[in-house]
């Protein structure tokens, strides 16, 4: 796969990450975020209460983006960094293709970026298709 391509998908999902995942924890911990976000509809409230009313998980989900969009920038441990995400990435996508559909375009281009990148270290992964 073209090196330049990878590395783009490398360092945009790794600032996404790392900027919407700091976001993220900012906001479950003060309160808001420094980035402003329109009030959400009432369905939407009704997801995002379910995930709230969990104390510990999007504290840990957030720790999680921040830390892997760290590694995928830094380019040491992609392959640790792609494996914590991938669950992430699939729940984003799951979320706005059957609740919040809004939010569905970028969840496929996130998608996307992780396939790019799946796909450049195919090698490492294969194995665990092995039986």
């Amino acid at each position: 796969m073209n090196k330049k391509v990878v590395l783009g998908a490398r360092v945009l999902l790794g600032l996404l990450f790392l900027v919407f995942g700091a976001n993220g924890l900012m906001m479950v911990l003060t309160g808001s975020g420094f980035i402003p976000m329109p009030p959400p509809s009432p369905a939407d409230m009704a997801v995002m209460g379910g995930i709230f009313s969990l104390k510990y998980l999007l504290p840990l989900v957030k720790a999680l983006e921040i830390i892997s969009g760290i590694l995928l920038l830094c380019g040491c441990y992609i392959n640790l960094a792609l494996v914590l995400l991938a669950p992430i990435v699939v729940n984003i996508l799951c979320v706005h293709l059957f609740l919040i559909p809004s939010g569905l375009p970028m969840g496929l281009f996130i998608v996307a970026l992780l396939l790019i990148l799946f796909a450049d270290r195919w090698d490492s992964f294969k194995g665990l298709l092995d039986k």
